[in-house]
């Protein structure tokens, strides 16, 4: 028997002094419901503006030292010197010397996790079995886990001294092993993400193309990775953010030495390291080093949010709906 719901009285309820007081009664707990649901929403409101103001907070800061720093420094210099000396007499801020480290090591990476990354990504998701994939991935994903900074001393005190065996006249700080290192600590981003992007493709694709002939491999690179593309390349995009801002492997591994190159054999400064090297240090607040900070903090984060755009021009452009 269906059961009327509470704000639906019988008519002839409301003709007693017994139906008021009910009447009164729901209408005091719907008020109640209300208040406590709009709390609620107040709350959730709150907890998600944080992320908001925390980003408009760091992009303020980042604008009001930076237009301090570019009352000193022309922006044409900051774009076009090819040296970057700021802690020197001899002053230059050339942002392309620590803009070619931070590609140079980035690149690297990418190397190294998108294919090792993808290729993960796709046994966990079309060729393990349920008890393997359980196992391997929150195995793969505690790479993550490891402390950035023993990442770099691994980068310099073992991965250096096997690769000078392969090429002797590697120097002992070379952005070399840095981002192969840094590559290995983001594979678990680009496969974990890849994984559940293609495990979210629709089993009849995958149904359609056995149906066809197409062997499980074959279904695999061509049915579900191009159906699940656009999350395969948030991966990427997480990825290349990841590397882009990568520091204490780096500022340990690639020897913080300001060279306008790009070549990964030579050791390098990142804009991350840069800013470690100098927030370490003992310059005024302030000062024009103290500022340069603020101003490769900047650079780093338009370098990021160009790498952001991308990856929802991608997935706008990509996005398959099932």
């Amino acid at each position: 028997m269906a059961i009327a719901p509470p704000d639906a009285l019988p008519s002839t309820a409301t003709h007693s002094p017994r139906g008021e007081a009910r009447l009164a009664e729901f209408a005091e707990l719907k008020k109640a419901r209300q208040r406590r649901e709009r709390l609620i929403e107040a709350v959730l409101f709150l907890a998600a503006s944080v992320s908001v103001l925390t980003t408009v907070g760091i992009v303020y800061i980042l604008v009001r030292e930076s237009i301090s720093f570019f009352s000193h420094v022309s922006i044409w210099d900051f774009l076009t010197d090819r040296q970057w000396t700021p802690l020197f007499d001899d002053a230059h801020f050339g942002i392309w010397v620590l803009m070619s480290g931070t590609i140079t090591s980035s690149l690297v990476a990418l190397a190294v996790a998108i294919p090792l990354g993808t290729v993960i990504a796709i046994y966990l998701s079309e060729f393990a079995g349920h008890k393997t994939r359980e196992t391997l991935k929150p195995l793969l994903e505690l790479l993550s886990g490891v402390p950035t900074i023993i990442y770099g001393f691994f980068a310099l005190l073992v991965v250096t001294p096997l690769l000078q065996k392969i090429f002797p006249e590697l120097p002992g700080f070379n952005v070399l092993s840095a981002g192969l290192v840094m590559g290995v600590m983001i594979i678990p981003y680009v496969a974990s993400l890849s994984e559940d992007a293609m495990r979210a493709v629709p089993m009849s694709l995958r149904e359609g193309a056995y149906a066809m002939g197409s062997t499980r491999f074959q279904t695999a690179v061509n049915v579900v990775v191009p159906a699940a593309f656009s999350g395969i390349a948030s991966a990427y995009i997480l990825g290349i953010s990841r590397a882009v801002g990568e520091t204490m492997i780096l500022a340990v591994a690639a020897g913080m030495q300001p060279t306008l190159s790009f070549n990964p054999m030579e050791p390098a400064a990142t804009i991350t390291s840069f800013i470690v090297q100098v927030a370490l240090g003992d310059l005024p607040h302030g000062s024009i080093g103290y500022q340069t900070i603020f101003a490769a903090g900047l650079s780093l984060m338009l370098l990021t949010l160009c790498f952001n755009l991308l990856g929802y021009w991608l997935r706008k452009r990509y996005r398959e709906a099932y």
